[in-house]
């Protein structure tokens, strides 16, 4: 993808100027950014500007045992990472802007809040119409709800919300993701299904590259609708909700421990990083599925609270598919 310079922008006012916030550790979302913005990028009367942000201290991948988990409690308090100098200066206007993002422990990515968190943001997007595009394995809801906090400290407007997910078995995904991002292969193991989302899925996302466009040529970003409804956009899974929430609070609980202990990459955090890890794995390998045992014996008696909780998460652009014969050729 080729970024181009914001300020040799056409000078006609009919033409539409989209801004692409993008980072990357594993590639996938790359590849998911690129699939929707290419019928953005092949529309003359639309110009494309891709801010890729890179933190002064990479992140790298595949990730080191210790910096995977040592990067978990600033990701948990939403500690925004330093970033290099971005290209913008903050006085370019934008019709829409796409940000896509990873879920590093059920929050935002550090780049990506770092970004969220930089002077030039609030600048760049407020009163800006966003469409938020998340890859990750299968709990993302929230995430989202940090992201639109984030969002909403910028003034942005949250038009649309795109998730894409893992779609193995939950118990699978818990391993095969962390050995997917410690290894760098993603069929590591080779007894599971490989890690990641599938390559239908992302080959499938152009669709809301044709949406969008199609959207920006009848003016509808100005709206408040989503742009993106009735494609399928976001199929939140309620039932993931408890772990989220208790995965949330031991991240957040660990995360004060551990940035009491010590700033990022001190060796003084690596006792309690290893004390975390086993905390970590007997959870996973007990109340984890005791947790889902019980919500599965519980669903029959909570079908309506779960379609609450479907409908609140899959907004803004929901979970229907009406639209999708329409961009699906």
């Amino acid at each position: 993808m080729v970024a181009l310079n914001p300020n040799e922008f056409p000078a006609s006012r009919s033409t539409k100027r989209i801004l692409v916030l993008a980072y990357s550790q594993t590639g996938q979302l790359a590849e998911v950014t690129r699939r929707i913005v290419e019928p953005l990028q092949q529309d003359s009367s639309i110009s494309v500007h891709i801010e890729t942000l890179r933190p002064v201290t990479p992140y790298p991948f595949p990730w080191g045992f210790f910096s995977f988990l040592d990067a978990f409690p600033e990701a948990a308090h939403m500690v925004p990472c330093e970033l290099q100098p971005l290209t913008l200066k903050g006085d370019e206007d934008f019709d829409l802007v796409i940000l896509p993002y990873q879920v590093w422990f059920l929050a935002p990515s550090l780049p990506v809040t770092g970004f969220l968190k930089h002077p030039l943001a609030k600048k760049l997007l407020a009163g800006k119409p966003v469409v938020t595009v998340i890859a990750c394995r299968n709990m993302w809801m929230l995430a989202q709800e940090k992201m639109k906090s984030l969002l909403q400290d910028c003034g942005a407007r949250l038009l649309d919300n795109v998730a894409l997910v893992d779609p193995s078995p939950t118990m699978a995904s818990l391993w095969t993701t962390p050995f997917w991002l410690l290894s760098g292969k993603k069929d590591f193991l080779k007894f599971l299904p490989p890690a990641g989302v599938d390559a239908e899925s992302i080959q499938r996302a152009r669709r809301f590259g044709m949406a969008l466009r199609d959207a920006l040529h009848n003016d509808a970003e100005r709206g408040t609708a989503p742009l993106l409804a009735g494609l399928k956009a976001a199929d939140s899974n309620p039932q993931l909700l408890f772990s989220e929430r208790a995965a949330t609070r031991s991240f957040f609980v660990w995360g004060k421990l551990l940035r009491a202990a010590g700033k990022p990459g001190q060796m003084r955090r690596y006792p309690f990083l290893i004390l975390y890890v086993i905390f970590l794995i007997t959870l996973i390998s007990t109340v984890v599925p005791v947790s889902l045992l019980v919500q599965s014996m519980l669903r029959p008696f909570m079908r309506q609270r779960f379609a609450a909780l479907k409908q609140q998460f899959d907004q803004p652009s929901g979970s229907g598919a009406e639209r999708m014969h329409q961009y699906e050729h």
